[in-house]
C-alpha cells in the first residue's frame, strides 16, 4: 500500500489480520491427520474432530454420518469464518475479499451450466453449489442456452460481468465450450485479481503476486495436458492461457506448441518452481499425481504467506489452506467410508 505506514494498516485492518492469524493457529496438525487416519468409522472420526479447534461442529447431526455431511459442514465453517472477515472489512480489504469469492463463483456457474446440460435438477446442483460463491442470480444460470444469453440475462448484474467479456458466443453450451467458457473466465479474473493486488502495492503485492502467478501457471499447464486429444486448436488453447505468471510469454509459446506430455514436462525445465512439480510423478495407480505436486507446493507459498506483517495476503493464504485441509478430511472420511485403508494417507498435511 504505496504510503501505508504499518501503523496505518493496524488502524483499519489490525484486528481481523491478529484474528486470521489466530485462526490460522488451530488448522490441523500432522499428529492430528494420523489420528484421523486410525479411525475406524466416521463417528471416531467426528470425536477425534471434536478434539480440535473444529469442537462441536457436527454435534447437530443425529443420523448416521456420510461424507457429504462433513463436507458441507466443513464448508459451512468457513464460510462463517470468511463472512465475519468480510463483514467486518474496511476498503481495500473488503474488495480484496470479494476478489476470493470470484472464483467459487466462477465454479458455481460452470456446475449449474454443466448439470443442466446432462438433465440434473437445478434444486439438486444449487445444494452442491460452494457456499462461498453463492449469488443471488445463481439459480437462474441453468436456464440460458449460449454464453451471449447468460451474461444478458442472467450475469450482467453480478460481479462476474467484467470477466465475461471474452466469453461472450452464440455457441450452443455444449461440454467443450463449457470448459472453454471456465477457462476464459479464470483467465480475465486472475489477470484482474493480479491487477488490484499490484496496484495495492507494498507486502501484499509482493505475497500476492507470486501466489497468483503460480495459480495462472498451474492452470496453464492444466489446460494444456487436458487438450492432448481433444479438438482445441494450438492457437485456441492459447488464447485460454492467464497472462499474469511466470511463464509469460516465452513459457505459454512454449506450451501452445507443446505435442505430448514430455514437451510440457520440458517446458517445465527451465523453471525452478515448476520443475520440482513435474520430478518424481508416478505413472501408476497410488503414486503422486501432479495434481499433487502442484497441490504441495501451493501449501508451502501459503504457509510462507504468513512470515510477513501488513499485508491482505494472509486472508487468501488462509482460505486456500482450509481448502486444502478439508479436501486432506474428505479424502480421509471417504477412506473409512469405503473401508479403502491402503490410500488413506495420500493427503497433504499442512504443518
Amino acid at each position: 500500500m504505496p504510503g501505508y505506514s504499518e501503523f496505518y494498516f493496524n488502524v483499519n485492518h489490525g484486528y481481523l489480520e491478529g484474528l486470521v492469524r489466530g485462526f490460522k493457529g488451530g488448522i490441523l496438525k500432522n499428529a492430528d491427520y494420523v489420528n484421523l487416519a486410525q479411525c475406524e468409522t466416521l463417528e471416531d472420526l467426528k470425536l477425534h474432530l471434536q478434539t480440535t479447534d473444529y469442537g462441536n461442529f457436527l454435534a447437530n447431526e443425529t443420523g448416521p454420518l456420510t461424507v457429504s455431511i462433513i463436507d458441507d459442514k466443513l464448508k459451512a465453517k468457513l464460510l462463517t469464518e470468511f463472512t465475519y472477515f468480510r463483514n467486518h472489512a474496511f476498503e481495500p480489504l473488503s474488495t480484496f475479499l470479494n476478489y476470493i469469492t470470484y472464483s467459487y463463483m466462477i465454479d458455481n456457474v460452470i456446475l449449474l451450466i454443466t448439470g443442466t446440460l446432462h438433465q440434473h435438477p437445478v434444486e439438486e446442483l444449487a445444494l452442491k453449489c460452494h457456499p462461498l460463491g453463492r449469488f443471488e442470480q445463481l439459480e437462474a444460470v441453468g436456464i440460458a442456452l449460449n454464453p451471449a444469453e447468460l451474461f444478458n440475462a442472467i450475469l450482467v448484474d453480478t460481479p462476474l460481468a467484467a470477466f465475461f467479456q471474452d466469453c461472450l458466443s452464440e455457441n450452443d453450451l455444449d461440454e467443450i465450450n463449457i470448459e472453454i467458457m471456465r477457462n476464459k473466465l479464470y483467465k480475465s479474473y486472475l489477470e484482474a485479481f493480479y491487477t488490484f493486488c499490484k496496484k495495492l502495492g507494498g507486502t501484499t503485492a509482493d505475497i500476492m503476486c507470486p501466489l497468483l502467478e503460480f495459480e495462472a501457471d498451474r492452470r496453464s499447464f492444466i489446460i494444456t495436458i487436458n487438450s492432448f486429444g481433444t479438438e482445441l486448436s494450438k492457437e485456441d488453447r492459447q488464447k485460454l492461457y492467464p497472462t499474469c505468471g511466470k511463464l509469460y510469454p516465452e513459457g505459454l509459446l512454449l506450451l501452445a506448441n507443446a505435442e505430448d506430455y514430455e514437451q510440457v514436462k520440458g517446458v517445465a525445465e527451465y523453471y525452478g518452481e515448476y520443475r520440482v512439480c513435474f520430478e518424481g510423478i508416478g505413472g501408476g495407480t497410488g503414486e503422486k499425481t501432479l495434481e499433487d505436486a502442484f497441490f504441495e507446493q501451493e501449501v508451502r507459498m501459503n504457509v510462507l504467506a504468513f512470515n510477513n506483517q501488513f499485508h491482505f495476503g494472509v486472508f487468501y493464504a488462509y482460505v486456500k489452506l482450509k481448502e486444502q485441509e478439508s479436501r486432506n478430511i474428505v479424502w480421509i472420511a471417504e477412506c473409512i467410508s469405503q473401508r479403502h485403508r491402503t490410500k488413506i494417507n495420500n493427503y497433504i498435511p499442512i504443518f
